[in-house]
């Protein structure tokens, strides 16, 4: 990635963390009003970084559950 990837990517780790911290889901629509201001560029980058991490995020929840549920199943099923 180059710098405004990596710099667009770290912002957006840390917001998604700070609108957890906040339970302010506005807070990330805000950020990227900032940085739009000044470049529309980053702005993207920002908001493709935010959409992705989310993404991964709530698969991650989604795999969890299903795993969960199939060990859950199987350990029912032993008993």
């Amino acid at each position: 990635m180059g710098v405004a990837e990596d710099l667009a990517d770290a912002l957006a780790r840390d917001t998604i963390e700070a609108a957890e911290a906040l339970n302010d889901d506005n807070l990330i629509d805000q950020v990227a009003k900032q940085i739009g201001a000044s470049s529309q560029t980053t702005q993207e980058a920002f908001l493709t970084a935010v959409r992705v991490r989310l993404a991964e995020k709530r698969a991650r929840k989604f795999l969890e559950g299903r795993l969960n549920s199939a060990l859950a199943a199987s350990k029912r099923a032993k008993e």
